[in-house]
């Protein structure tokens, strides 16, 4: 009796698939990538992110009263440069921490990168622009001058600003506290004891003006 042999039916399956490619890592990236592609749902529209709207502000720089539209993702430091073409305020490390961008916001010392533009409604700010009484400079500004409180630059008009809100609630500040009012502030080059001289210089003239 004549043997007959049937032949498996050959079926595709993951497994013979993977063998198919070595079962390699990419191989089984690979496969996983074409297999999932008869599997994932179709695609969707992506819906468009949402656009946060603009906010009209009002306030006040250096005595004058502006009002423009800002973005939630802007900080003061943003407006006052680029909006504002006020570049005396220095934009240097953008997060908090050397104080160069400090400016006065209702007469206390804020760091403007980290100061929302959208939260200046109705205050009145003051940057190094607006010390300076016609051609005749801030005291502090002259002092930083005659006693070289200054090197590269970039540090010296958040410097003046602290010192300008320190003297303007001390006239007559010890040197201790000279250095907490200047502590959130970082000078790169080194010549702290040239800006401490600077502002004990300064308090010295505003007490006899």
């Amino acid at each position: 009796m004549e043997k007959t042999s049937k032949k498996r039916k050959k079926t595709f399956t993951r497994r013979a698939f993977l063998k198919g490619l070595g079962g390699s890592a990419a191989g089984t990236a690979l496969a996983s990538k074409f297999l999932r592609r008869g599997l994932a749902a179709p695609p969707q529209e992506m819906e468009a992110a949402p656009v946060h709207s603009q906010k009209t502000v009002t306030f006040s720089v250096n005595g004058r009263t502006v009002s423009l539209e800002v973005e939630p993702r802007e900080t003061l430091l943003d407006v006052l440069r680029q909006k504002l073409n006020l570049t005396g305020t220095k934009k240097t490390c953008d997060r908090g921490e050397c104080g160069s961008c400090t400016v006065l916001l209702d007469g206390q010392p804020v760091y403007s990168c980290l100061y929302p533009a959208i939260r200046v409604e109705g205050k009145t700010v003051t940057t190094i622009e607006g010390l300076a009484y016609g051609d005749e400079l801030h005291p502090v500004q002259q002092a930083f001058i005659d006693k070289d409180g200054y090197q590269c630059g970039f540090c010296t008009p958040g410097f003046i600003m602290s010192s300008v809100a320190l003297l303007n609630r001390n006239q007559k500040p010890t040197f201790p506290e000279i250095k907490t009012a200047l502590s959130g502030n970082l000078c790169r080059c080194g010549n702290y004891v040239k800006i401490y001289e600077a502002v004990r210089t300064a308090s010295e003239r505003m007490r006899k003006a």
